[in-house]
């Protein structure tokens, strides 16, 4: 499974080079690799249906706790599937859709590499892991968003979901921690049989709200729903991948795979119920208003979410049998009428439904699909979106609490999807032709295959549902921790439910002819919306952006001195306030151990130092400060460090010599500063001073700990076989630190070459 998620991201480095050498035929290249992980996945169908999870386990950093723990159950699978039989689809698709963009290859680039993200996600049985994709998920997704970065509509829109799933990431991470010690094992697996332990920890309600406010975030959740619908500035293929069929469906994934560890319980009942209610109702509302192709089915996959959540929240047998049936059945429909809106969009030019209509006479195998899905989307039978409809209904009615309330919310959202389901996919395309942008014309098949194959598929989902049975019994099983068996069937006889799912379709139908009033509510009524959780966000920002302008102008005066001055006192301010609280300063420091010429060594450095600040010329400044840095050279030497003596004499020497060519063409010394600033920048540095003298005199008459020089004298050559005890300790025990001070060097020397390469040519004013 390793291997399975890597290649993602490998092939994703390739996926430019492979479009410049062959740019028609690239996507069919590139889709051989999920169509070929889909095809893997199925073939371990049989073993996970069969109650027989296929783990692989590799220690990563296991000091930390994170291992590269995968796990694939039916819960996992199900979506792997997802994830890789529509992202073979996509890449095809996004072909068709691209096709002349000199940017295409970076698209399937970042298509890949988000793929290979989500499948990390719902395949690690880490919760470290997991939440390094899960942030890999956000980064990926604001590349995709923002892959049109040359319109401002594009870049905020990618910065507002990064933004919003990326503070919910920091949340989730803290709720990992928390689980993790609680637990006592950062593995899903090991945990799912302490959910007694975690909830009778007291750290189990912040732990469960920091877990649930990732999750919300991350799949557009009540507040949070505003994020999805702006992310339609993405490309048609982004968005069907990412807003209907996967990304937006990993915190519904983290929801189910932690049920059985944070949930049966009221307080992940509760909230998780009502939010999601709340969004399926907000989301289907605000879809009935929308015109836009894209804006509409992302409000309505905002309600789906909803939907979906509040399953999980009422978390019986029938509810997560729901939420399984239902993530499927909108994955085909949605992720149908989402490639569908594209290849409108590229055949006619329009995305406005109020201009489209007649379109099935020019694209007849784009009209099939579309009404295939749409059939699908409004709960009609055969689809599979009928059985998603049917155990939808059958779950809220025999829910534990909320029942009267989780119905109505239910069939009101049904009716909503129904009227949805016929602007979208029956609309544009019944009914006289009107004028547009473009003649239309049929997509090309890049772009009808796509929505053609998942309509297929929502078709005989529905008709014949029994090859699919024993992966969703695995993932019920998985979601609610022992093992459920679910039962799909189209007809059911003359039960409430169906009576239930009958009456949503006829209040779709008058959802339809009721839209013209809501339209005009709208246009009325509008002005409400500014006072929503999107105008939220944008006041937040300004106000960010307002609190940074502010402290720049405050600290950012654009004088080093101010800089080092303010550095200089808060260190003074935090450290001298420690080493009070620690007892003070011991102020017996015998002398009698020094030797006389090391007190004459001593006094020479602080006259140098004393000649430094008072000198009047650069090059006398440059001298004296030599001496210092060469006395205590001598220093280490009297003190048995010759190794530090002679790295000290070299980076004095050398430092002498750049300061003396660089010093030597600049003009003489001016004083600009006044006397009192001059008194003031003294007495810091005499406090500076004072500061580390009392630090040194602390370390040396308080209780020692015990020395480790023994330990890298004993150990530089059996584990790092070099006998430079110095060399050893940089390079290998502190390797990191010496790689993260050379980083900085890298850095800082990159920074210098681009601005002398910015240089201004021969008569150009700089």
């Amino acid at each position: 499974m390793l291997i399975a998620v890597l290649s993602g991201f490998v092939l994703a480095a390739f996926a430019p080079w492979i479009h410049r050498l062959s740019p028609r035929a690239s996507a069919w290249l590139l889709a051989l690799l999920p169509l070929g992980l889909t095809g893997y996945f199925l073939g371990q169908a049989g073993a996970v249906a069969g109650g027989e999870p296929v783990r692989t386990f590799l220690p990563w950093v296991p000091s930390l706790g994170v291992n590269l723990s995968f796990s694939l159950d039916g819960l996992s699978l199900l979506f792997s599937l997802l994830i890789t039989g529509v992202g073979a689809l996509v890449v095809v698709y996004a072909g068709g859709y691209l096709e002349g963009n000199p940017q295409a290859g970076r698209f399937h680039a970042y298509i890949l590499a988000f793929m290979a993200s989500m499948l990390g996600v719902v395949l690690a049985d880490n919760l470290l892991l997991l939440f390094v994709f899960w942030e890999l998920t956000s980064v990926t997704s604001y590349l995709l968003i923002g892959f049109d970065h040359d319109r401002d509509k594009a870049r905020k829109a990618a910065l507002q979901a990064l933004l919003v799933t990326g503070g919910g990431g920091l949340a989730l991470l803290a709720g990992f921690l928390l689980m993790g010690d609680i637990g006592g094992s950062m593995e899903i697996s090991g945990l799912s049989h302490r959910g007694e332990a975690l909830r009778a920890s007291p750290l189990y309600v912040p732990a469960l709200l920091l877990v649930l406010l990732g999750a919300f975030t991350k799949s557009a959740q009540f507040p949070f729903h505003f994020w999805l619908p702006n992310a339609m500035e993405a490309p048609t293929p982004a968005s069907a991948y990412l807003h209907a069929a996967t990304m937006v469906k990993a915190g519904i994934y983290l929801l189910a795979r932690l049920n059985p560890v944070l949930g049966d319980d009221p307080a992940w009942h509760v909230p998780v119920t009502v939010v999601g209610a709340a969004t399926m109702l907000a989301g289907a509302w605000l879809a009935l208003q929308q015109t836009y192709l894209k804006r509409l089915l992302a409000y309505s996959t905002v309600s789906a979410l909803g939907a979906l959540t509040m399953m999980l929240g009422i978390g019986t047998g029938p509810a997560i049998t729901a939420a399984i049936v239902f993530l499927p059945a909108h994955a085909l429909y949605k992720g149908s009428l989402f490639l569908v809106a594209g290849a409108v969009d590229h055949a006619a030019g329009e995305r406005d439904v109020a201009r489209l209509s007649g379109l099935a006479r020019k694209m007849p195998v784009t009209a099939v699909a579309a009404v295939t899905a749409a059939a699908s989307m409004a709960g009609l039978p055969p689809l599979t979106g009928f059985l998603a409809k049917e155990n939808l209904l059958g779950a809220v009615s025999a829910a534990p609490a909320f029942r009267i309330a989780a119905t109505v919310a239910v069939l009101l959202a049904g009716a909503a999807y129904v009227a949805i389901a016929y602007v979208v996919g029956v609309r544009p395309f019944a009914g006289a032709p009107r004028p547009t942008r473009i003649e239309p014309h049929e997509a090309p098949a890049a772009l009808w295959i796509g929505p053609a194959l998942l309509g297929i598929l929502g078709l005989f989902g529905g008709i014949l549902p029994g090859p699919f049975v024993p992966v969703l019994s695995a993932a019920v099983s998985a979601v609610l921790g022992w093992d459920y068996e679910v039962y799909l069937a189209l007809w059911h006889g003359f039960d409430p439910m169906l009576i239930l799912s009958a009456a949503a379709v006829a209040g779709g139908v008058g959802l339809c002819a009721a839209r013209g009033r809501l339209l005009s509510l709208r246009a009325r009524w509008g002005h409400l919306g500014a006072l929503g959780p999107s105008s939220w966000y944008d006041a937040g920002m300004k106000q960010l952006t307002y609190l940074a302008r502010t402290q720049t102008r405050l600290l950012q005066s654009g004088y080093l001195r101010t800089y080092l001055l303010t550095i200089v006192v808060a260190t003074l301010a935090a450290a001298g306030f420690a080493l009070l609280r620690g007892g003070g300063v011991p102020f017996a420091a015998p002398l009698s151990g020094a030797r006389f010429y090391e007190l004459c060594l001593a006094g020479l450095v602080l006259v140098a130092a004393g000649a430094t600040v008072r000198s009047r010329s650069r090059l006398a400044a440059v001298a004296s400060l030599g001496v210092v840095g060469y006395g205590i050279a001598l220093i280490f030497i009297l003190r048995g460090a010759p190794d530090l003596a002679m790295t000290q004499f070299i980076i004095e020497t050398v430092t002498v010599v750049l300061f003396v060519l660089a010093l030597h063409h600049l003009p003489p010394y001016s004083r600009i500063s006044s006397r009192g600033s001059r008194a003031r920048d003294a007495f810091v540095a005499l406090l500076a001073g004072c500061l580390m003298a009392g630090f040194v005199l602390a370390t040396t008459a308080g209780k020692r700990l015990p020395s480790i020089s023994g330990y890298f004298a004993e150990t530089s050559v059996p584990l790092a076989h070099g006998r430079n005890v110095v060399n050893v300790i940089l390079v290998d025990f502190r390797g990191l630190d010496t790689l993260g001070e050379i980083t900085v060097l890298a850095v800082a020397g990159i920074g210098a070459y681009a601005l002398l390469k910015l240089r201004p040519g021969k008569g150009k004013t700089p």
